[in-house]
């Protein structure tokens, strides 16, 4: 299955897509959860379309879609995970996965917006492979890591340089800013995508390649990631883990040409769709 969120923020409704058309659910009462992923919602919803798919509804073309999860508990994610991004950066090549937080306020749909922090100088780009956590995994054994997967999604992890890595502290503070986090179009149940591992990647700034990649190519694969993340902090249904990004970021050139209003960018991961965001100066309320 490929689930979708819709509608306006903060009142998006679940729906699908079936070959290739998004439909809504009517009569359906949920929404893409914690209590819907730890719950058997995947099944009960398979369940539900096959018993009613003469009756769902065709979403009209242009609506927006939103973060295919709703209200995650936490957003972990993966650093320089591709031993070439590494490079670029200057980094030593993590001999365990590096995690770090994006606010849960930073989450956006697609084709959102994003909006450049107030005093930011180096907002940059970084396409990236996440995964929705199915089931609470606590202390998880390599084996069984696989069956906490729900799914696959796209996700642009927009960084503030200036804020991660100049400001002191740790690099939440430029990962969290509101609209850093658009997630989708959809997720991607695990039966959707073959081999998680062979997926090319991509990302656009104003039209030209930035980045071209592959999740084959990654450090700490899928499963792994579950296992490791999980004898730090218990992971809970519906949370979103973020897997890194291949090079072509800002932040690795030699003459680093930072995002800045009007700039477009681009992105997708095979199988997972693409997205499109428009970038904005911050304005006051």
């Amino acid at each position: 299955m490929k689930l979708i969120r819709y509608g306006e923020p903060g009142q998006e409704k679940p729906g699908v897509i079936i070959d290739d058309r998004k439909y809504a659910l009517p009569k359906y009462i949920g929404d893409y959860d914690q209590a819907f992923f730890g719950g058997d919602g995947l099944k009960k919803l398979s369940a539900y379309i096959a018993g009613n798919k003469n009756e769902l509804v065709p979403i009209p073309d242009g609506i927006r879609l939103g973060p295919p999860v709703a209200n995650p508990s936490k957003i972990v994610c993966i650093g320089l995970n591709f031993e070439d991004h590494a490079r670029e950066t200057n980094a030593p090549i993590p001999k365990e996965p590096i995690i770090f937080f994006k606010a849960t306020t930073a989450l956006a749909g697609p084709d959102d917006d994003v909006i450049i922090p107030r005093n930011s100088k180096k907002t940059d780009w970084e396409v990236e492979l996440a995964f929705v956590i199915s089931k609470k995994a606590s202390y998880v054994d390599l084996a069984d890591a696989p069956g906490h997967v729900a799914g696959y999604c796209l996700h642009n992890d927009y960084s503030e340089r200036e804020f991660q890595i100049e400001r002191g502290g740790q690099w939440d503070k430029g990962k969290s800013c509101d609209t850093f986090a658009p997630l989708g179009p959809f997720i991607a149940t695990t039966d959707e995508i073959a081999d998680v591992n062979k997926l090319h990647m991509w990302l656009k700034v104003n039209g030209n390649t930035m980045q071209n990649g592959s999740t084959s190519t990654m450090i700490f694969d899928v499963p792994f990631l579950v296992h490791y993340i999980s004898q730090f902090m218990t992971l809970l249904p519906g949370d979103v883990v973020s897997t890194g990004t291949p090079p072509g970021v800002a932040l690795g050139m030699k003459d680093p040409q930072y995002l800045k209003a009007g700039d477009v960018v681009e992105l997708g991961i095979e199988g997972l769709g693409s997205s499109k965001q428009l970038l904005k100066d911050w304005q006051p309320l």
